[in-house]
């Protein structure tokens, strides 16, 4: 039998890349045609038999990585799982060169790059003179290495997109938390949405991100307006910190729920410190749908110990392992798949079809942004 369609995996999350095959298999079985996002019209052909790669990726004693890979891939189309994360970013950046390098070696068909995570995305200009601009020069090394194209998710800063000179597909990070919002039926009927909750950008280079949030959340409860939006202004002294300033429509927050949109918490320091001011000026609640928990130095348990964030909400594009409750801990950390959403867009590109099905043709609340 042969396997036209191949998920390749380094080790940055493997329970990632494992996700998306079931739910690739999903779609391809007859007896599974609903099933996974936007399926209702998309499956792969019955000839394209899915599988995850037989390969490793080990270390010699010296740190060098070693791949090998054990299937025929020659013609294949492969696609590589690999977020450029924490907590290795260089080792797990080297991982997706030189996995791609033997791929291409094998007379590998075509490589697409699944980049769930895009790590020196926050390095995506000169902020000071004699700065790199590191963003650019990862996606030359990603494309020098022999990537065709790359399948990214909630990029930092669109102009990402215009460093590569090869297809880019990105998925928005919105998607994942309007469903997730809309299924736990935090958001209700359109009085609820209107009256008693608001979207809050924790900065204001979000204020565009809450502004499609709250459009997505209109369509899909069918209401006659938008959600209130509040912005926060912080100023950073130094990387990995935050100070709020000024929130701007801090007034619209009284007595409602608010629901902070981000793609990325690092510290958690600005969460908590955002999380808090909209408590202090009279919020009922707040919830937190961030894409990528980096969650690095002592995030974890600054989020678990703020009496002013009752829920964060992230996603599995870098991999966690939540650690056990400590005292005084509460467990408000919830991690959300994006193995469908993944899938469902690997078979878009597999079968050359719009990529725009997989989120418009099952969400109304997509149709009209």
């Amino acid at each position: 039998m042969t396997y036209n369609v191949f998920v390749a995996s380094g080790t940055a999350n493997e329970p990632l890349a494992d996700a998306i095959v079931t739910e690739l298999n999903k779609l391809h079985s007859t007896l599974d045609r609903d099933a996974g996002v936007g399926a209702a019209d998309l499956q792969l052909p019955e000839e394209d038999v899915v599988r995850k790669l037989n390969m490793s990726v080990t270390h010699f004693a010296d740190g060098e990585i070693q791949v090998k890979i054990a299937d025929c891939i020659r013609g294949a189309d492969v696609f590589v799982v690999q977020p450029i994360s924490p907590p290795s970013v260089n080792d797990f950046l080297m991982e997706l060169l030189i996995i791609t390098d033997a791929l291409k070696r094998a007379s590998v068909g075509r490589v697409t790059a699944v980049i769930p995570y895009y790590g020196y995305a926050r390095q995506e200009r000169k902020a000071q003179p004699r700065a790199p601009i590191t963003a650019k020069l990862v996606a030359n090394l990603i494309q020098t290495a022999g990537v065709d194209r790359v399948l990214a998710c909630d990029l930092h800063a669109a102009q990402i997109q215009g460093f590569f000179d090869i297809p880019l597909d990105h998925i928005q990070g919105l998607y994942f938390h309007v469903d997730y919002l809309m299924k736990e039926g935090i958001v209700g009927c359109p009085k609820d949405l209107i009256e008693n909750i608001a979207i809050v950008s924790p900065d204001l280079g979000g204020a565009e991100r809450a502004g499609r949030a709250a459009r997505m959340l209109q369509n899909a409860v069918g209401a006659t307006d938008e959600p209130d939006i509040v912005l926060i202004h912080k100023q950073r002294p130094r990387p990995n910190e935050a100070r709020v300033l000024f929130t701007i429509g801090v007034e619209r927050c009284r007595d409602r729920l608010c629901i902070i949109i981000d793609d990325i918490v690092d510290t958690g320091c600005s969460l908590v410190n955002a999380a808090g001011q909209l408590r202090a000026n009279g919020a009922k609640d707040v919830i937190c749908c961030i894409t990528h928990g980096v969650l690095s130095r002592d995030a974890i348990h600054c989020i678990r110990s703020s009496e002013h964030i009752s829920r964060l909400v992230i996603t599995d594009t870098i991999r966690q392992e939540l650690p056990p409750l400590g005292e005084g801990e509460r467990d408000n950390i919830t991690i959300i798949s994006t193995a469908p959403w993944f899938a469902s867009s690997i078979v878009s590109i597999h079968t050359e079809t719009s990529l725009g099905s997989v989120f418009m043709k099952n969400d109304a609340y997509i149709r009209r942004l």
